[in-house]
């Protein structure tokens, strides 16, 4: 019996060894989960194999947190297990940057003026609950290039457990790309229109600083176009995508071929357009009210979109079913004012259609929208995604128009809406361009002229051009895109704008990454709570009755067997 035994061992440790030889050459790993939530994608693959020196990811999950940070942190590390056993260059480390007591006051400074904005969260132990400082990021270092990873998606969910499932549907992503920035050099180039009245640097600071990090940026004037339409031509074609940013003054017929040749070209772009001019801070006067009249005609690009198969019609999408708030002075405390939250139905809260599966909007919290214009789409052979549209509760009020701010007192009729349908905000457009100078005479001589496009292309026609501008603080210092100081709520603006400008530069297709699902197993508290003792003998008493079963079973079956 005795030789039996050692005989089996023997065999047992042989085969051990050998295991472990073999697993020195061949190496696997098996994602069994249902959903392949450690599967890397082909696109990731692409951008990790390629790292050939050390790249380092400092993530800053680690500490006293809830929970549901410990289910962000658990799946970011098993990620970032596959990164690494992919690349053995890919490094990582879990930091708690507030473990020394004494030093968290600057430490915290150091990280916001990094832009690594902490959270603050419930911590329960022992019955006794506190409030503690999380740092949901990441950064990653290769060499002198580094970048920050937000693991947390701001929102206005304030319900945390939803917001950890949100973000780590897009935890592959932003790991991805940031690899992706750091191991590559920057040659997608960008242009940020200027010479039309379009929006200051510093109102689109943060749009600007966040494009830099992928792209080089710069500023394209076309008031050269007068004096050399040729070489302001050819010199734009050197970009890859260009930005027009809420443009307020005309374009000259010669613009709008130096623009128009771009597209044609196969160059990329973004517009943000408002066709109607009205601000909220011309409503802070006696009356409380201004008048909001089109800017269309004035701004001479109507004839431009509508070839390339929309228009964007000079009307105020009024929607009461998703309307985000406005915040006014009600009264005084003290020395200081008080402020109330209200709907403002001119600024419409947009989510992509349910039919709309494109990446660019997978996964994106709402977008605020401020005296949207509505989008119409034309019938020609480009193709059109609706991106982000008002609710079904939304009509387009025509212009000129009176906007007043005791508009936060109306209760609109519903029956006033009854047939009102979805408005489209912002527009995907992608296939072979037809110019609009087809066929027409050119406002200048341009051998390279191109009457149809030879290749496609696309562009993302946005009717706000308020989506892309940030807030400022108290000393005057932009705010993160998306961020609304007066409310105290984030919007999913910045995700929209930057994923907008991946889709179109990016050839590697990763964006296409936010779609992935991801199923996350969630405990339902109102259900535990409604069957709390049933529960409770699930959990604990059906199990423990099982081991000790087991237990008996198992002595009965061994006293038989070595009783003989």
């Amino acid at each position: 019996m005795k030789q039996f035994s050692y005989k089996q061992l023997g065999f047992l440790v042989a085969g051990l060894v050998l295991l472990n030889i073999l697993s020195a050459f061949f190496f696997f790993r098996l994602d069994l989960t249902a959903d392949s939530r450690y599967t890397l994608s082909q696109q990731t693959l692409e951008i990790v194999d390629k790292i050939d020196k050390p790249l380092y990811l400092d993530v800053f999950l680690e500490g006293k947190f809830p929970g549901e940070f410990k289910r962000l942190q658990t799946e970011t590390l098993q990620l970032l297990e596959e990164f690494e056993a992919r690349n053995s260059n890919i490094k990582f480390e879990f930091v708690n940057p507030l473990e020394n007591e004494t030093k968290q006051d600057s430490v915290i400074q150091a990280f916001v003026e990094r832009g690594l904005m902490p959270v603050r969260v419930s911590v329960q132990e022992k019955g006794v609950e506190s409030q503690e400082t999380v740092f949901p990021w990441a950064v990653a270092s290769l060499g002198d290039k580094s970048t920050k990873i937000p693991l947390l998606k701001n929102g206005l969910n304030p319900d945390t457990q939803q917001k950890v499932i949100s973000s780590v549907q897009h935890l592959e992503y932003a790991f991805a790309n940031a690899i992706k920035i750091v191991s590559t050099e920057k040659t997608k180039k960008v242009a940020v229109m200027k010479g039309n009245g379009e929006i200051d640097d510093i109102k689109i600071a943060d749009f600007i600083t966040s494009v830099r990090d992928q792209y080089r940026i710069g500023t394209f004037t076309l008031d050269s176009v007068g004096t050399n339409p040729q070489k302001a031509a050819a010199y734009l074609k050197k970009y890859d995508l260009i930005v027009v940013a809420k443009p307020t003054e005309a374009f000259s017929d010669a613009e709008k071929q130096v623009l128009d040749q771009f597209v044609i070209h196969g160059g990329k772009s973004v517009w943000l357009m408002d066709q109607v001019a009205i601000e909220t801070d011309s409503l802070f006067n006696e009356r409380g009210s201004a008048i909001a009249f089109p800017r269309n005609q004035t701004l001479n690009l109507d004839d431009l979109f509508f070839k390339y198969g929309i228009r964007i019609a000079p009307v105020l999408v009024k929607d009461i079913g998703q309307a985000t708030p406005i915040a006014l002075a009600t009264g005084q405390q003290g020395s200081n004012t008080t402020y109330s939250q209200f709907p403002w139905f001119y600024a419409p809260f947009s989510y992509p259609p349910v039919t709309t599966d494109n990446p660019i909007v997978s996964n994106i919290d709402g977008v605020k929208f401020e005296y949207a214009n509505g989008i119409e789409l034309l019938n020609n052979n480009i193709k059109k995604t609706v991106l982000l549209e008002s609710s079904k509760f939304s009509i387009a009020v025509g212009t000129p128009v009176e906007v007043q701010l005791s508009m936060v007192e109306e209760r609109p009729d519903q029956a006033t809406f009854a047939n009102a349908v979805p408005i489209p905000l912002a527009v995907l457009l992608e296939g072979k361009f037809t110019s609009v100078f087809n066929n027409r005479v050119l406002a200048f001589p341009d051998k390279t002229f191109l009457g149809v496009a030879k290749k496609p292309t696309a562009m993302i026609v946005i009717a706000d051009g308020d989506v892309i501008k940030n807030q400022f603080d108290s000393k005057g210092v932009p705010l993160e895109l998306g961020f609304d100081k007066w409310t105290n709520k984030f919007y999913g603006n910045k995700e929209f704008i930057l994923n907008s400008i991946n889709y179109l530069l990016d050839d590697s297709k990763l964006i296409y990454l936010r779609n992935k699902e991801i199923i996350l197993p969630i405990l339902d508290r109102n259900l535990v709570a409604e069957n709390y003792v049933n529960t409770q003998i699930y959990a604990i008493v059906l199990p423990l009755i099982a081991l000790g079963l087991a237990g008996v079973l198992i002595f009965y079956f061994r006293k038989r067997k070595y009783a003989r």
